[in-house]
């Protein structure tokens, strides 16, 4: 605009050409401080070794500044297709010589393997006229596996002596275990029948026996990967949440001295490991879990039964991983669940829609949402039918939100140990 004013006023014409050459000098100089090395930034990005499914998993890149003088850094990682994520990006300015740590969070919502693509950095300096991109080779796959996080802190709040505030209940041991601990001093309220006379006599004082958990009971999963089990909640499908429960309660198991054990079907037999109690089964199950797919057909519970039947040698706990959307879902499999209850102890565990409890809570402003309401509390009172009916057959029961299906199942876990029913 200058220039074309310049035409009219020599003046400015003249004042032009120098903001034009100054213009240009800082350019030509913005360029040289830029480009000038080769080696302006170190950027590295650190990931773990393997993601946990529906946890927030820690991603760190290490930039640092090897130039002389100051840069704004723009950092676009390009993160793996799964997340979606198109416009991450992180902005920091960087002094010279200066070393930073960015840190983020993701969250992986499904298993399988997840590509990191490379770093991109865009810096400028003072000036900003210029802009240079350096592109950091960092491509590399991680692998989403069932949650380990979710596996150590359950562990943790369960052999915690504070795990009651954290949702695990700890339960006095009902009946009389045959896995003998240790001879120790009476107490009162110690049990009489547990004196024992000979250790009394040596001692001149009363001695019991005490007695603890019985162990090497077989703990098995039971995963029915059918579409029933396809339902998402929280981004998750159920069958996700069976698998990291899965996973810590084999975890829990093996560390309680049982072994643990897996099984799983949909319209045929997938996967199934034998229980065992060694130091590689917590891997195996791991690997196996990790593998697991979702099927579209519907379950074949006659199948599972057979296998089961023919498999599982000894009386074992069964932990069945499904979901029953109505009575009559569960009625035609419950002849099944009977007779696999009488060779085992079998726990159902099964989901709560929470939308549709919610839903059913909610105050309504017209006839249409009384009906629609209705429906809905009708379908949650079919869950607590369906609950009511498998007691009445002698069969445990779990009907949980996904989020608590972890504490939910070592409670029963736990409370079926104490009163001594495996």
């Amino acid at each position: 605009m200058l220039f074309i004013f310049g035409f009219a006023f020599p003046v400015m014409f003249t004042l032009s050409k120098i903001i034009f050459l100054a213009w240009g000098i800082l350019f030509i100089a913005d360029i040289y401080s830029l480009f000038r090395s080769s080696s302006v930034l170190s950027c590295e990005r650190s990931t773990p070794t393997m993601m946990s499914l529906g946890d927030e998993n820690e991603i760190r890149i290490k930039i640092s500044n090897l130039s002389l003088i100051p840069v704004q850094a723009r950092i676009i990682d390009e993160l793996p297709a799964q997340f979606q994520k198109r416009d991450f990006e992180i902005t920091l300015p960087m002094q010279s010589r200066e070393q930073k740590t960015v840190v983020y969070r993701l969250q992986p919502l499904r298993r399988g393997e997840f590509i990191f693509g490379d770093i991109n950095v865009f810096i400028q300096n003072s000036i900003g006229l210029v802009v240079r991109r350096i592109i950091f080779s960092q491509a590399k796959n991680v692998p989403v596996f069932p949650s380990i996080l979710q596996m150590k802190t359950m562990e943790l709040r369960a052999f915690s002596k504070i795990s009651t505030l954290q949702g695990i209940k700890r339960l006095r041991r009902l009946g009389h275990s045959y896995e003998f601990e240790q001879i120790k001093n009476y107490v009162a309220r110690d049990d009489y029948r547990s004196i024992n006379w000979k250790a009394t006599s040596r001692k001149s004082d009363l001695m019991v026996n005490q007695y603890e958990d019985e162990k090497a009971q077989q703990i098995y999963s039971l995963i029915d990967k059918s579409r029933s089990m396809h339902m998402p909640f929280g981004g998750m499908s159920l069958l996700d949440y069976a698998i990291n429960t899965s996973l810590v309660i084999s975890n829990i198991a093996l560390r309680k001295q049982d072994k643990a054990g897996l099984i799983t079907f949909s319209d045929k037999m997938d996967t199934i490991l034998p229980a065992e109690r060694n130091r590689m089964q917590l891997r195996k199950i791991l690997e196996l879990l990790y593998k697991q797919k979702e099927n579209q057909h519907e379950a074949n519970f006659e199948l599972m039964y057979t296998t089961v039947r023919n498999t599982v040698k000894g009386r074992s706990l069964l932990f069945l991983y499904t979901n029953f959307e109505s009575q009559y879902a569960m009625e035609r499999v419950l002849p099944i669940l009977r007779k696999l209850n009488r060779l085992h102890l079998l726990v159902v565990v099964f989901f709560e829609n929470t939308e549709i409890e919610e839903f059913g809570k909610q105050q309504t402003e017209s006839i249409r949402d009384i009906y629609v309401q209705t429906i809905a509390q009708k379908y949650s009172a079919e869950k607590h039918q369906i609950i009511q009916q498998l007691r009445q057959y002698g069969i445990q029961s779990i009907l949980t939100d996904p989020k608590e299906l972890s504490v939910q199942t070592i409670n029963k876990y736990l409370e079926l140990k104490a009163r001594g029913m495996i």
